[in-house]
């Protein structure tokens, strides 16, 4: 196991109908003026808007509105340009990841003079400016950005999908599960998949931090569990709160520390998206699978897949047959979530982009020099052709 810091701030008020009496108070903390951000609308429609603005009667609130999946450049610009003219004390985000991530780019833009993508391909210059602190309500159970330093920002114009780091975390974060029961069916999918993926690019580590497997492994328990009764029975609490912290402790810091590798299948995925404006967890339940059997192949992930197999998929048998039997079920889980299990299904249908979009994962992701089992170019797009048709799984 690695070394390793881990300071964790974010006070999380987890549980329902805690926002009418303590939001303002959460908010007015770090000041009067108040960016708030949101996405497409779905806060008003649901009443969520109506509560928040509530809540914060007396703050002078600027609002940000429109924020895309696979939050985009031009909103983090629109956003840095409110903050700085309207000498924003703190942001309110109010959505999902998207949301969330875009918030805390604008959080530093506040701070920077230049264009805020500079922000997204250089994060080291956020380590040395400010950023503004954030308030959040989370309203769909995904990303885990609700707990990390993390956004993902895309520029449409270049075809780049990025990870930016800050200084910090939310200052606080609220979770009330009531607010993910109107989610899509889609969307829930999405995030239960976003979910599994963030432990299996940590689970599968050369690290042997027998602790770490032993935390994720009942996270992967719980979000295999409770991913389906979501989907199906959208207004089940209990499944949307055990989702909902799944998604936070998956990527909050805690089950990754001391490991030693790098992540490979979201640097794939961002390229998708990238290119193709797709939803991220789609994209990642589409490759994962692919993924894992390309792992496999190397003997030396063998132990692990085994211990993948019998603590995760509660499989007992010889070694090699559940061990392909686990990625089978892995392909399985996804499409249970009755999303789309190859690419096609999300209308990519030809291989034009795969050698630009492989190159870029390779380099991105530093995937020949950190990956779990190294890839290079070949490899990936190889991953990419292979996510093209349902061959080597069961249907």
């Amino acid at each position: 196991m690695n070394s390793f810091k881990y300071t964790n701030p974010t006070d999380i008020r987890f549980g329902v109908d805690l926002l009418d009496e303590q939001l303002h108070d959460a908010v007015a903390q770090y000041g009067q003026n108040v960016l708030l951000a949101y996405g497409g609308g779905s806060i008003k429609k649901s009443g969520l808007y109506d509560r928040v603005i509530k809540a914060l009667a007396g703050l002078n609130v600027v609002e940000l509105s429109g924020i895309e999946p696979n939050p985009k450049i031009a909103s983090v610009r629109e956003g840095q340009k409110l903050v700085k003219e309207n000498k924003i004390d703190v942001i309110l985000a109010v959505g999902g990841g998207s949301v969330i991530d875009a918030s805390k780019v604008i959080g530093s833009a506040a701070f920077y003079e230049g264009d805020p993508w500079d922000l997204v391909i250089k994060p080291s210059i956020r380590q040395t400016i400010a950023q503004l602190p954030l308030v959040d309500i989370l309203t769909l159970a995904a990303t885990g950005t609700e707990n990390n330093f993390g956004s993902v920002i895309s520029n449409p114009e270049t075809h780049q999908k990025l990870g930016t780091y800050g200084p910090n975390r939310p200052a606080v974060s609220f979770l009330d599960p009531s607010l993910t029961t109107s989610v899509s069916k889609w969307q829930t999918a999405a995030g239960s998949i976003d979910i599994f993926s963030h432990l299996t690019e940590q689970y599968f580590d050369r690290s042997n931090n027998t602790i770490n497997e032993g935390l994720i492994e009942g996270i992967y328990r719980t979000v295999i569990k409770f991913g389906p009764i979501a989907v199906a029975k959208p207004e089940d609490l209990e499944a949307r709160a055990q989702l909902m912290w799944a998604s936070t402790v998956a990527l909050n810091g805690l089950v990754g520390l001391g490991n030693q590798n790098g992540w490979t299948v979201h640097p794939i995925e961002h390229e998708l998206s990238a290119y193709y404006d797709i939803t991220h967890g789609v994209g990642l339940g589409i490759l994962t699978p692919r993924w894992l059997k390309k792992v496999y192949a190397d003997p030396s992930t063998h132990d692990k897949f085994v211990k993948f197999a019998k603590h995760v998929w509660g499989l007992n048998g010889a070694d090699d047959e559940i061990a392909q039997q686990a990625i089978q079920a892995t392909y399985d889980w996804v499409k249970s979530l009755d999303v789309p299990t190859t690419l096609p299904g999300v209308e990519i249908t030809d291989d034009v982009n795969f050698d630009e979009m492989a190159a870029s994962a390779v380099k991105v992701g530093s995937l020949e020099q950190h990956g779990y089992v190294p890839l290079n170019q070949a490899d990936v797009r190889a991953l990419l052709v292979a996510s093209m048709t349902t061959e080597g799984f069961e249907n």
